[in-house]
């Protein structure tokens, strides 16, 4: 008989796409047989948030170590002076229980500046929404106009026109551009918005729109 026939079997090594919140930026491509899982897990809980937010960020950690820290723990030390029956002393107890709330926020905040990936929004452009991206939207039923900003979780509050790239209408709006129409799950029911208006924050209060 002829020699055996050798059937090679190739294995492809694929490679791993890490990219967060609905693609609002293009990841790296990173070789798992290269990385190891604590590498890739850092790559993970990454933050992303503008320049503003992580300032922002920064500034209420300076103000609570720097201010509040020494002010709780001299208004401890008052409160033990005036009654050292710390039981029964409930000033001590009310200066406590604000020291505890207040390093619970100071190591939140490490926490997060620690993993934050701070994106300059004056350097983006385009009219494809993404991270960043101040966007108008119009309600198709009461037409109503909103404006959002998409921002990072640590520095969202809708009640300033900033909603986290990990919420759902921020999800629906990621890759649309001007004039797209969007449906957006909410909790009174679906809502269908037009996209009016793409815009990018180049500081404080100013834009540029593309």
């Amino acid at each position: 008989m002829p020699g055996r026939q050798c059937v090679r079997a190739s294995v492809k090594i694929g490679r791993l796409r890490l990219s967060g919140f609905g693609n609002p930026f293009s990841g790296p491509q990173i070789d798992p047989a290269r990385v190891s899982q604590r590498t890739v897990g850092k790559l993970i809980n990454k933050l992303p948030m503008t320049t503003m937010g992580h300032s922002a960020l920064e500034n209420e950690l300076k103000h609570r170590i720097g201010t509040e820290r020494p002010r709780l723990i001299q208004r401890i030390q008052e409160a033990i002076a005036d009654d050292s029956n710390l039981a029964e002393n409930s000033e001590y107890q009310a200066a406590k229980a604000d020291q505890e709330i207040n390093e619970g926020r100071i190591a939140e905040l490490e926490d997060k500046l620690a993993r934050a990936e701070v994106i300059d929004v004056s350097k983006l452009s385009g009219d494809t929404i993404k991270f960043g991206a101040t966007v108008t939207l119009v309600d198709e039923t009461s037409d109503e106009k909103k404006v959002w900003q998409i921002v990072g979780e640590p520095e969202a509050n809708a009640s300033k026109g900033k909603i986290s790239v990990t919420s759902p209408i921020a999800r629906a709006l990621i890759g649309k551009t001007e004039d797209a129409t969007v449906e957006v799950e909410a909790p009174g029911g679906a809502k269908i918005y037009k996209v009016r208006k793409v815009e990018w924050l180049e500081s404080g209060s100013s834009k540029r729109e593309r």
